[in-house]
């Protein structure tokens, strides 16, 4: 047996990531007209709401661990997307620029300071320590919108089947989507 491997635990990780993203977004896809958009009782105050900041932040972090200065610029619009399928396709992208990322780290580009640009100041943090954030951030909203799916005509998705190997029969729909294969989860 190997030794731990944080790089691996990154790239699994985001691997989670996005299989989590294409269930979740496609149990949202399937409710009824005017679900998406309700008023709900959480922090944002819908599915769409809630989505938006999932994929806004998404944008942010990611273009700071891949180098760049969109910064606060990411959170011009609130909800930059009203129609889901517009805004899942967004979510898909900046999905598969993470999982790039997290595919190419390294255990010295994990402990790299990245700058996060903000209004008046840069944010330097390191590199596993956002990734850290990112992940915890999207479950954490993702649980919420799992949360609001219980108001809704559709079932709360499971989230949780991506990782170990023993939830391959659960999760075959979603590696499709995506066009990966179990081999691709289980390096």
């Amino acid at each position: 047996m190997s030794a731990f491997d944080p790089v691996r635990s990154f790239r699994k990780l985001a691997y989670n990531n996005a299989l989590a993203n294409v269930r979740l977004h496609r149990a949202c896809a399937a409710s009824q007209p005017g679900e998406f958009e309700a008023k709900r009782v959480s922090f944002f105050p819908s599915i769409k709401g809630t989505l938006n900041h999932i994929l806004t932040v998404d944008w942010f972090y990611v273009d700071a661990l891949e180098g760049g200065t969109l910064g606060q610029k990411a959170f011009d619009i609130e909800e930059p997307y009203d129609r889901l399928n517009e805004l899942t396709g967004q979510q898909a992208d900046v999905d598969r620029r993470l999982v790039a990322f997290c595919e190419g780290l390294t255990p010295e580009t994990a402990m790299r300071i990245i700058d996060i640009q903000h209004t008046g100041r840069i944010q330097r943090e390191r590199t596993d320590d956002v990734l850290n954030h990112l992940f915890q951030h999207q479950t954490h909203h993702r649980g919420q919108v799992h949360a609001m799916l219980a108001g809704t005509s559709v079932a709360p998705p499971q989230l949780d089947e991506f990782i170990v190997a023993d939830d391959a029969r659960f999760r075959g729909e979603e590696l499709a989507a995506l066009s990966w294969d179990e081999t691709k989860l289980m390096r």
